[in-house]
């Protein structure tokens, strides 16, 4: 993805990039894409506690479309469409990353969902765990721009209050019964 505000440049760069082996999109919306490449850590944080807590894919699917929506509403929050989040940069990202064994977000959730703290999961990865870094931003821009962010919260009160991963996902499923949209 080539995200500029300056299409003449966004299309320049697509055509330098792009070739038969991979295809290069633009956007105008670089905040949405910002937002996608920076939440979907937060998310795979996420979604490797869900494994290494022994949860199901129909778990794992239900957090990560929940995920989107998150990203979604900080996104438009802040002034992105949310349709960039629906596109390659937010839900393309956010699967491959919540699902492949090579992502190290993933891979450090799946630690601390396994029993290990966070700072032991971050040297089992051996890489640097950005998710963590950005859960901590998220949840900053989420106060500031008044948007519920549960996931983000959750994953947050892990790697930061010590939470265990079983009472966030116990306290995640407990909250008010509302409408999906």
């Amino acid at each position: 993805m080539v995200g500029a505000k300056d299409e003449a440049f966004a299309v320049e760069a697509q055509q330098i990039f792009s070739n038969e082996n991979f295809r290069v999109y633009t956007s105008d919306d670089v905040l949405g894409i910002e937002i996608g490449a920076s939440l979907k850590n937060v998310m795979a944080l996420a979604a490797g506690m869900s494994d290494g807590l022994g949860y199901g894919d129909n778990a794992k699917a239900a957090l990560i479309t929940r995920g989107i929506r998150e990203m979604e509403k900080l996104a438009l929050a802040m002034g992105g469409k949310p349709e960039t989040l629906g596109g390659l940069t937010g839900v393309g990202d956010l699967i491959v990353t919540c699902q492949s064994q090579h992502s190290r977000n993933r891979k450090a959730g799946y630690y601390i969902g396994q029993g290990f703290a966070p700072e032991e999961a971050y040297k089992k990865v051996q890489m640097v765990v950005e998710g963590a870094y950005s859960a901590k931003a998220a949840l900053g821009l989420g106060e500031k721009y008044h948007v519920d962010l549960p996931i983000i919260r959750g994953v947050n009160e892990v790697l930061f209050e010590k939470k265990d991963p079983k009472e966030a996902v116990f306290e995640l499923m407990n909250r008010a019964l509302k409408p999906e949209m």
